[in-house]
């Protein structure tokens, strides 16, 4: 269904908190009736407002507002989902187990790659995510037939989604002698320069983050470093990244993904690597591992953005994955013991882009007229509820676009 000017009427939003002694007890909501023109939101109506004009309305029924999500980590490029069930093998090598086996299952998946990207895609849509990052390998056993083939699924979701691809070497920059690779894939659709432990796998982390930042400078093109690497090694990595970004004046521009390192210390140790992170503006993506968590609250008290995604949806690393951030979100809420209303609330932020539909003093800051109506609707009373339970998700839009789900019938 495509309409480039519409009302999705009786819609829920929040307006904020109910209060009992000066404590939060509860969300307020109400219904809205929301004009949509040309992908944004154009118009904010309360519930009694009399329509004057003969524009399609979407009802709603009542159905909570949210904005869509961000998945900020995931492979697209090497899923089994849509395939045969395959679970891993013992990894006895570590990683370079994995890099092993990459050079044999890669070439044997790339005929299938491109639909089993869509039929990933297609889940992430339906649990709400419109914008998806997604790493994909570069390396001499695949060359850039797997990014061809990741680029083909994106085109086949052009409308629905918007999706960027890091141009992933995954069996290290400088070990699989990549850089090259590198530089046609950030000239033939990669738009980020991706890399893995520079210490660990790369074995020299000095030259593999020069590398790094010279690909990056070189393409104009923003960067997103899995560092697995622990305690003073990660660190370490995390210091020389910084100085580089600050070097390059790449300040807004670097990711680093998982940073397990920040799980290996003592709150004050990780406070001070945080604030030199958000003074640089460098991001963190983590798919709230069970074991190993990074200290994200602490991370997001001292200015650090946290962005969440699912890293590996059923393939040869993991076994794991239902391509729903808003489980990851339920997730880190648990693990850090979110249980009020304002906490689970907030915790939305880590799948949005930050945005959350009212602020930790109860002010309502989405949606505005003219925000863009990328929107999924959730059977929830508040974000609170969405993020405990998990909410089911009833439809989702992107640039006012119905991207997944159906409208609800009317009552």
């Amino acid at each position: 269904m495509r309409s480039d000017h519409f009302w999705l009427s009786h819609v829920r939003l929040e307006t904020g908190f109910q209060m009992e002694n000066g404590a939060v007890t509860g969300t307020e909501t109400g219904i809205y009736h929301i004009r949509v023109e040309k992908g944004t939101i154009a118009q904010i109506e309360q519930e009694t407002f009399v329509f004057e004009d003969d524009l399609p309305k979407m009802h709603m029924n009542g159905k909570l507002m949210l904005p869509s999500f961000r998945d900020m980590h995931i492979h697209l490029d090497k899923t089994y989902y849509g395939g045969p069930w395959k679970a891993p093998s013992i990894a006895r090598n570590g990683i370079f187990t994995r890099f092993e086996e990459e050079r044999a299952l890669l070439p044997r998946q790339l005929p299938v790659a491109r639909e089993r990207a869509g039929k990933l895609i297609e889940l992430l849509l339906q649990a709400g995510t419109t914008r998806i990052r997604s790493h994909c390998n570069v390396d001499p056993s695949i060359g850039l037939k797997n990014l061809e083939a990741t680029l083909q699924a994106a085109e086949d979701f052009i409308g629905k989604a918007e999706i960027e691809i890091v141009a992933f070497p995954q069996h290290g920059l400088l070990l699989s002698q990549s850089v090259s690779l590198m530089r046609e894939a950030l000239r033939n659709g990669a738009s980020l320069v991706g890399g893995v432990d520079p210490a660990t796998v790369d074995g020299d982390v000095e030259k593999s983050l020069q590398t790094t930042m010279e690909l990056a400078v070189e393409a104009n093109a923003d960067i997103d470093l899995h560092i697995h690497d622990g305690g003073h090694l990660g660190l370490f990595t995390f210091q020389r990244l910084a100085d580089l970004t600050e070097e390059a004046g790449w300040q807004g521009r670097v990711t680093i993904s998982h940073a397990l390192a920040l799980a290996d210390i003592p709150r004050e140790k990780a406070a001070a690597h945080a604030e030199r992170l958000a003074g640089l503006g460098i991001s963190i993506a983590s798919s709230v591992p069970l074991g190993r968590t990074i200290p994200i609250p602490l991370l997001h008290e001292r200015g650090v953005k946290v962005w969440l995604g699912d890293d590996s949806i059923t393939d040869h690393w993991s076994p794991f994955g239902r391509g729903d951030v808003l489980e990851k979100a339920g997730n880190l809420a648990e693990r850090f013991h979110f249980v009020d209303e304002v906490e689970l609330g907030q915790t939305l932020g880590c799948i949005t882009g930050g945005v959350t539909p009212l602020n930790r003093g109860g002010e309502q800051t989405w949606p505005r007229v003219g925000d863009e109506a990328s929107v999924v609707f959730v059977d929830a009373s508040c974000s609170a509820e969405a993020v405990a339970r998990r909410a089911q998700r009833v439809a989702v839009f992107f640039k006012g676009r119905l991207a997944a789900g159906a409208i609800p019938a009317a009552r």
